[in-house]
């Protein structure tokens, strides 16, 4: 409760460091950067093996 009362008073000090938050910033962009490499190779693989590349069973 105390905490709420002081950033209400204009303390806005967060114990997390700069470098703290970045790093878990860092990651979850690189993760995000996997995950569409990912989705797009997955999508051009399924497009090649319906448009001819393959029987779709």
């Amino acid at each position: 409760m105390e905490a709420g009362k002081r950033r209400l008073a204009g303390d806005t000090a967060r114990a997390a460091t700069t470098d703290a938050v970045k790093e878990p910033r860092r990651e979850a962009k690189d993760l995000k950067e996997v995950v569409a490499e990912q989705t797009l190779e997955l999508r051009l693989l399924k497009k090649s093996m319906y448009d001819g590349g393959g029987d779709p069973e």
